[in-house]
């Protein structure tokens, strides 16, 4: 050994060392007891090619460095770009292995490569590669036993000369841009072949029967993406010869006629990985296939159209992952199903029809991590033993079902928890004070739409874990006594909490919905002290005062609900300090004064989501075959942000990715008074503007027709006075529109584009309006046939103006003349007389009896 050292050192020098430890090879391949290994690192060029030949355990028997004059023999820096490019293989014929992985390569793969005419294995996993696959030299490496290029952006179609690598072993062409119809010819000389995945590219389609007699055949995966690839399996009657380990085809148009699930599969008894997840079958649920296959450890079946009843027909020891969700199953869960299924660590079986009661056996599922249930018809209360046996469960999901009981209890006792999603059930009772979830990191609770009331339970003050917590549309009641919170997300609308708002600090909080409670008094300037807030909803309370000047610093705000409380005094202008604000309602109270000149942003540039949580969950491995899981995959669950937001005369619901394109201004139902600023007409990412039944006068800006995605104006029931402004026509995505009982004058707009869509209703009200869609006909007015006694100054008059004086007079002397005549009539005839006064009395009667009715319960109102 130290003859070989010093040798090394004398042909080497004395870095060797050095060099040997900062290497970290991207893979070792073995062939036998031999491994041939070539890593070139393009990102730092710079450093060394190092080839290792012939190395055993822990034995080097020959180490070759590349100089520099023989390293650009082999790679060229062909136009000066710095891109290197292989040029020569011929002084690598005896290399083994070529692992040129994730090196941000791009060009073409050379013929060249087919000089290495000793290569088992090629490996251009993830880098930018392009262009066709050469049938020359490519086709040449008869010893090649894996071929990997996934990750690149190779097109065209499969040279057919493929078939000749007979001692292929692994193909990989995950994710490239490869199109075509894959030849059966091709597939069936493959005769060595283990492994093929073709998963995310162009394919037309292929026939499953290719395999048939490729006897070795381990491993198959073929993942689609926007473009449905239709796989069939039932061409012809065929009996497969091998034997799948690993089988995977998700998001297929599988067996397009029939989508029956493959025959071919009652053949197979040694499947570990199935997965035929997105593959629109039908039939009934396949017991036949896990009870054929014991071995199976992950089985993916969502997402398809399964129905009949989830029955196993045996235990299945093996088995750690189980996914039936989004199917039509129907019926109840078999009472042993804990028993069939011992070691499960995630089943999911959401989105079904399942009935019945939850079996008490769920509970020795002792291993279950993640347990769904949601979307079905499940009813009654959560089995006691489920709750006390599955002590590893870290995700629940009971959600949107009939379940009932009082499950918060004192017997709830799942330390590991990390998300409980039980919403839109019937659950009742109060949350114990007992269920406190110490030991919970960023913990997930849903349990809105139940029946649960009481108090909100201290420990929820005290939690510094907790990342979500959803209480809305509960009976819950009393005052908030937080003085700070944790929480990112926080929803307690819907319930009967009243008090003042809590005055709490946060550098956490995101989302806060408060909405339709009882909070009364004014909004504290310490309620604003939630620097990182984006959503703000303390709507429909009874909140008054003014809005505190700290509300300005809220640079993160995007939506801003304060509609349907008792808020006064003038809209600050600090809330032209919300850059990000997309949503802002403050309708339905009693602000005043003139309306701020200074709001000019407007903003939609992002989906809002709420209450991120990770779930693992089993992953199958989707490479090369090393066991059934290949670590831990991490599914990010997410519940939308829903914001309610009147437009088009409705209250709509706004949630998820709609978000991203909805924006506006609602000032509504208030006493705001001036004119309408003009620096509204600068809002242009604005979808919906209301500024109705407020008291605002003068005319409508003309720098409204900038808010070219405006789909919603509402400026009716004001004192708006002038002619609509023609220029209002460029608004082409409005479809609603409403300018009524104003003062407006003159003609309407143009029946073109959008405004040939809107009716009379847009414009009533306004008597001094005409043309079309009203009524009223202004064409002879605006073009008066000329007269030979018509003078100058009578032809720049306009149709409405009239002298006022006489207007007057004469108006005075009709209204004598008729009450006059009134008084005659009732004197000469008694029984008029007596009429008449009868119906003056019943009428204050009436007006009476009305207005202390009103009043009594306006005053009964208040007081509650």
């Amino acid at each position: 050994m130290r003859k070989e050292e010093e040798k090394r050192r004398s042909i080497y020098g004395e870095n060797t060392d050095v060099l040997m430890k900062e290497f970290k090879p991207f893979a070792i391949k073995r062939f036998g007891e031999q491994i041939s290994l070539l890593i070139i690192n393009v990102n730092e060029f710079k450093s060394e090619i190092i080839i290792f030949n012939k190395l055993t355990n822990e034995v080097m028997l020959n180490l070759y460095v590349f100089s520099s004059r023989m390293l650009n023999r082999i790679f060229r820096d062909v136009d000066g770009t710095g891109i290197v490019t292989i040029d020569d293989f011929a002084a690598l014929d005896a290399l083994e292995l070529l692992d040129l992985s994730y090196n941000e390569l791009t060009g073409i793969v050379p013929p060249s490569i087919g000089a290495l005419s000793s290569l088992k294995s090629l490996v251009l996993e993830g880098n930018k590669l392009n262009g066709s696959l050469p049938t020359q030299g490519l086709c040449e490496l008869r010893k090649l036993e894996e071929l990997n290029l996934r990750w690149n952006n190779f097109e065209g179609t499969l040279p057919s000369c493929l078939y000749n690598l007979t001692s292929l072993q692994v193909l990989d062409l995950y994710e490239n841009s490869f199109r075509g119809n894959i030849s059966s010819h091709l597939i069936a000389g493959l005769t060595s072949l283990k492994q093929i995945d073709l998963s995310y590219n162009l394919f037309d389609g292929f026939s499953f029967s290719s395999f048939a007699n490729l006897s070795k055949l381990e491993f198959v995966q073929f993942k689609c993406d926007e473009k449905m690839v239709n796989i069939e399996t039932e061409t012809s009657d065929w009996v497969p010869l091998f034997q799948l380990e690993f089988l995977v085809i998700s998001n297929c148009s599988l067996n397009k006629l029939s989508n029956q699930i493959p025959t071919f599969l009652f053949h197979q008894h040694s499947l570990r990985v199935l997965d035929l997840s997105y593959s629109m079958l039908k039939g009934q649920f396949p017991g036949w296939l896990v009870g054929n296959n014991t071995r199976l450890e992950y089985v993916s079946l969502h997402d398809n159209s399964l129905s009949g009843n989830f029955h196993l027909p045996l235990c299945l020891n093996f088995t750690y992952c189980m996914d039936v969700s989004n199917n039509q199953l129907n019926g109840q869960l078999q009472g042993n199903i804990g028993n069939m299924l011992p070691n499960i660590l995630s089943l999911k079986l959401s989105n079904n029809t399942l009935s019945g009661s939850l079996p008490s056996s769920i509970g020795n599922m002792s291993l279950l991590s993640t347990f769904s249930v949601s979307f079905n018809n499940f009813f009654g209360e959560v089995p006691k033993k489920l709750l006390a046996g599955c002590s590893e469960l870290m995700i629940m999901d009971l959600s949107n079902n009939n379940f009932d009981g009082h499950l918060l209890s004192t017997d709830f006792n799942l330390t590991m928890l990390e998300a409980l999603i039980i919403n839109d059930n019937s659950f009742s009772g109060t949350m114990s004070n007992e269920f406190s979830p110490q030991t919970f990191d960023s913990f997930f609770l849903d349990v809105s739409n139940n029946n649960m009331s009481g108090k909100i339970p201290t420990w929820i003050c005290n939690q510094t874990r907790f990342s979500t917590l959803f209480l809305g549309n509960n009976y819950f009641e009393g005052e908030i006594v937080c003085e700070t919170t944790s929480f990112s997300f926080l929803d307690l609308s819907h319930n009967f909490l009243s008090g003042s708002l809590p005055a709490w600090s946060s550098n956490a909080l995101q989302y806060l919905n408060l909405k339709e409670n009882k909070f009364s008094g004014s909004v504290p300037e310490a309620f604003l002290n939630i620097s990182m807030i984006v959503t703000l909803d303390i709507s429909d309370n009874k909140l008054s005062g003014i809005i505190p000047s700290a509300i300005g610093k809220l640079s993160y705000l995007r939506i801003l609900l304060l509609r349907g409380n008792r808020l006064n005094g003038t809209i600050p202008t600090q809330l032209c300090k919300l850059i990000n604000i997309s949503l802002m309602d403050l309708s339905r109270n009693f602000f005043s004064g003139t309306l701020p000149h200074c709001f000019r942003h407007i903003v939609s540039n992002e989906t809002l989501y709420f209450g991120d949580f990770f779930s693992r969950d089993v992953e199958p491995f989707t490479s090369r075959p090393k066991g059934v899981y290949d670590g831990v995959r991490f599914e990010r669950h997410k519940k939308d942000i829903e914001v309610n937001f009147v437009t088009k005369y409705r209250l709509s619901s706004y949630k998820g990715s709609i978000l991203l394109h909805m924006s506006g201004l609602d000032f509504s139902c208030n006493n705001l008074t001036g004119v309408i600023p003009p620096e509204l007409g600068q809002l242009q990412g604005i979808r919906a503007l209301n500024l109705s039944h407020n008291q605002f006068t003068g005319s409508i800006p003309e720098t409204f027709s900038n808010l070219a995605l405006l789909e919603s104006l509402d400026l009716s029931h004001n004192k708006l006075s002038g002619g609509i402004p023609p220029q209002l026509i460029k608004l082409t995505f409005l479809a609603v529109f409403s300018v009524a009982y104003n003062n407006l004058s003159g003609r309407t707009l143009d029946m073109k584009a959008q405004f040939g869509t809107f009716s009379a209703r847009s414009y009533e009200g306004n008597p001094l309006l005409c043309g079309l869609p009203l009524v009223k006909n202004c064409t002879n007015r605006d073009n008066p046939s000329p007269t030979p006694t018509q003078s100058s100054d009578a032809s720049d008059e306009k149709w409405y103006e009239v002298d006022q004086a006489v207007f007057f007079t004469s108006f005075s002397v009709t209204y004598i003349m008729f009450f006059l005549g009134v008084i005659t009539v009732l004197y000469i005839n008694p029984h008029w007389r007596l009429w008449c006064f009868n119906l003056v009395e019943d009428f204050m009667y009436f007006c009476y009896i009305s207005t202390s009715i009103t009043l009594r319960k306006l005053s009964v109102h208040l007081y509650n």
